[in-house]
């Protein structure tokens, strides 16, 4: 059943489907309203949604219908629409168009488990990507691993800054870094990283993975307080305001991979690490904009 509702409402119309039986309720959004990196304890919705509820099928189509359509009256919501969803492999079925993927002249490949690349040769890495964290094909994920690609960081130290389920971080170890920091604000998103370490026979001790408190408190504590290399696929507002923090951790000469940033927003993150970077110009897929450069040795 879909049903468009007002932000205010979902709480009210949510409990009006799980009243009626539905096993789930999913929130999409009606009128392609972006949003951004929330802060800490926030959880943005947008101003319009459509609610997505499943129903056992054992349950009366017409006798759902008649309920909901009087309940939800009451929230000007007279309106629904019900289907019947066959049965399948739900596990597997989200993974149909989940294809191996090349990146830098296929010299890098994600492939989902039991998959080979389509051409012989190149690293390749191991994923089945949960849906909160990402796989890799989102333009600010590929614009990050074909820099990696390209860039082959053989032997060096890096920071994955929001590094969600670990696809840069991993990818740079298997392109042969020494160390990857992977830093999230989510849990979950941590251990989605060691999920697919182990899943590519990556040592964890290769890819130490912290909160950012515990990060800073790491950091502050050990000797190693810069790396070679900084990438953060997050969102062009906390790069902003991450700005001097994350330039703080690059070594001098060292380089910063930032993306996740629309491109009418790539000047503003821009001018807030140009007192620390020289970058070069910016690589643009769809509308999203990746930002590479190296630190200057006078900051």
């Amino acid at each position: 059943m879909k049903q468009p509702c007002k932000a205010d409402q979902l709480p009210d119309v949510e409990s009006v489907m799980l009243d009626a039986g539905a096993v789930s309720v999913t929130y999409t959004d009606s009128q392609d309203q972006p949003l951004y990196e929330p802060g800490p304890g926030e959880t943005p919705i947008w101003d319009e949604v459509t609610l997505i509820a499943l129903f056992p099928g054992k349950i009366s189509k017409e006798k759902l219908e008649s309920e909901l359509t009087d309940k939800l009256s009451s929230f000007s919501l007279a309106s629904c629409f019900l289907s019947l969803v066959e049965d399948q492999d739900w596990e597997r079925a989200w993974m149909v168009d989940f294809k191996p993927m090349a990146f830098g002249n296929n010299s890098f490949w994600i492939c989902p488990a039991g998959m080979k690349p389509d051409n012989a040769g190149g690293v390749v890495m191991s994923l089945d990507p949960g849906l909160a964290f990402g796989s890799g094909n989102h333009p600010t994920t590929s614009l990050c691993l074909e820099w990696l690609a390209f860039n082959r960081p053989e032997g060096l130290s890096l920071v994955d800054y929001g590094c969600g389920s670990g696809v840069l971080g991993i990818a740079a170890l298997l392109l042969m870094a020494d160390i990857v920091y992977g830093v999230d604000n989510d849990p979950q998103a941590l251990l989605a990283s060691l999920e697919n370490c182990e899943k590519n026979n990556i040592d964890s001790k290769k890819f130490p993975l912290f909160l950012p408190g515990d990060f800073a408190q790491s950091i502050s504590a050990s000797d190693v307080r810069q790396v070679d290399i900084v990438m953060a696929n997050i969102l062009a507002s906390p790069l902003v305001e991450l700005s001097e923090y994350l330039s703080a951790l690059v070594k001098p000469e060292g380089q910063i991979l930032l993306s996740g940033i629309l491109e009418e927003q790539s000047d503003k993150v821009l001018n807030a690490y140009a007192a620390w970077f020289e970058f070069n110009e910016p690589e643009i897929n769809g509308d999203w904009v990746r930002l590479d450069g190296k630190r200057k040795n006078s900051n």
